[in-house]
């Protein structure tokens, strides 16, 4: 039996060096351009005379939207291997973590398919989530 350190060195013998800086460039290029889409859809709702609570909320439906739209046609997998983190700007990362489980277990039906496991990767992602702003706003409670 291999001990974790002779593990490790198999591992690493025949792992190649991640490209950290290249990685680095796409997450942030793909990332930067999903909030500039964002601001830009902004900057259009309001032209169009909604208020800014409006504009904002019309925003995050519409990203939401094309983001399941490119997770059900396959797009966003693609884009996400491309990017990496980039592609996990919250609203956009939390639709496919959604809609991804939904259209998996589509065939097992309504209920126990979709319905069941469509919180399977966003459900942990909500429940730490919560944990941990609960968590920072006790400490933030204590310390004014």
């Amino acid at each position: 039996m291999l001990t974790k350190k002779e593990y490790s060195k198999i591992v690493e013998k025949h792992s190649g060096k991640s490209p950290v800086i290249k990685d680095t460039l796409r997450a942030f290029f793909v990332g930067g351009f999903i909030c500039t889409l964002g601001e830009f859809l902004k900057k259009s709702y309001l032209s169009f005379g909604l208020s800014e609570e409006i504009a904002g909320t019309t925003v995050s439906i519409t990203l939401i939207f094309i983001a399941s739209v490119l997770t059900v046609i396959g797009v966003f997998d693609r884009i996400g291997q491309f990017a990496g983190a980039g592609t996990l700007v919250p609203i956009t990362g939390f639709s496919n973590a959604v809609t991804s489980p939904a259209i998996e277990f589509k065939t097992e039906g309504l209920v126990p398919g979709t319905a069941a496991k469509i919180f399977t990767v966003a459900g942990p992602v909500i429940v730490y989530g919560t944990l941990s702003s609960v968590i920072a706003g006790l400490i933030y409670f204590f310390i004014k």
